[in-house]
């Protein structure tokens, strides 16, 4: 899995012009790694809850959702904060539910093998 982490300023609005701090993520899954999460039925399993800067109030979560599928798709996921520490914050946050999710698929690459235990 190789993953790919840019930050960008995107300015919004035409009278009331305010900046936002983008994160934009790529990732691209091994020819492996697509196998097992199409053979496990994982496309739809959620790595992160999150809500935008931008997100209006009434707007449902599920719309803000990071799941399995967003990824595999190999287009950019856009994220958008309110100030830069935000931004790293989230990154951080983004990287340490993607290592998650690389132990979850090695775990998911072959089921388990039987044992016997003594008590």
């Amino acid at each position: 899995m190789r993953i790919k982490i840019t930050h960008h300023d995107v300015s919004e609005g035409r009278l009331f012009r305010r900046t936002l701090h983008e994160v934009r993520l790529t990732v691209d899954f091994s020819h492996e790694e697509r196998q097992i999460i199409r053979q496990r039925g994982l496309m739809e399993t959620r790595i992160m809850d999150r809500r935008p800067a931008d997100a209006r109030e009434d707007d449902p979560d599920e719309w803000y959702e990071l799941r399995v599928r967003h990824l595999v798709e190999r287009k950019p996921d856009r994220f958008r904060c309110a100030t830069p520490s935000d931004a790293k914050t989230y990154e951080e946050a983004l990287v340490d539910a993607l290592r998650l999710v690389k132990l979850w698929l090695s775990d998911n690459a072959e089921p388990g093998s039987g044992r016997v235990i003594e008590l």
